[in-house]
């Protein structure tokens, strides 16, 4: 059966949306083609009608998830008083933390595009650069430098709370981020 196009879009967004909560939560080689399409609700035969590769659905993927914590990172600067605060509380929230498949691609997603290379780190890259410059628009006293460095800590943070097993040692760290970052300890 022949879908419209408008059908084939919304497929492709479907699919998009589950490969990227998928791929962060579980890493792109910790799913396969079949598990993206069964949890959208579609066949595996369609996947290639759509994609040219698991590679290019990964790139996808990445790009989506980045440009939706760019959109929050914008929202949360545009009503907030002090927005590099408003965007690094919220970051560093029990939230990102413990959702990794709602959570953010640059800590779900970062060692897969080491690894992997190719159009997924040049998405993830891309993606870095904007919520780079977003962060950076909010604090213009921060030059590129300390941006990026605020960044990287925020980033590490989750990932080492995401990391260890003990609750107490994973909101310690979330803790002193926040502290190291001049944030409030409450999260």
């Amino acid at each position: 059966m022949k879908v419209s196009r408008e059908q084939a879009a919304r497929n492709r967004e479907t699919v998009v949306e589950t490969a990227s909560r998928l791929f962060r939560a579980q890493g792109v080689d910790g799913v396969g083609i079949g598990d993206v399409m069964r949890a959208s609700g579609l066949t595996h035969g369609g996947f290639y009608n759509q994609f040219a590769s698991k590679e290019a659905l990964a790139a996808e993927a990445c790009a989506a998830a980045l440009e939706k914590s760019a959109e929050r990172w914008r929202a949360l600067a545009g009503q907030a008083d002090d927005p590099a605060r408003a965007i690094a509380n919220d970051y560093l929230s029990a939230r990102n933390r413990d959702s990794p498949e709602a959570g953010c691609a640059l800590v779900g997603l970062g060692a897969d595009a080491a690894r992997q290379g190719g159009a997924l780190a040049e998405a993830f890259g891309a993606g870095l650069e904007t919520l780079a410059a977003i962060l950076r628009q909010a604090a213009p006293d921060m030059d590129r430098a300390t941006t990026l460095a605020r960044l990287a800590q925020m980033v590490g943070a989750v990932a080492l709370a995401r990391g260890v097993s003990d609750p107490s040692l994973s909101d310690e760290i979330m803790a002193a981020a926040r502290q190291a970052a001049g944030l409030d300890s409450a999260g």
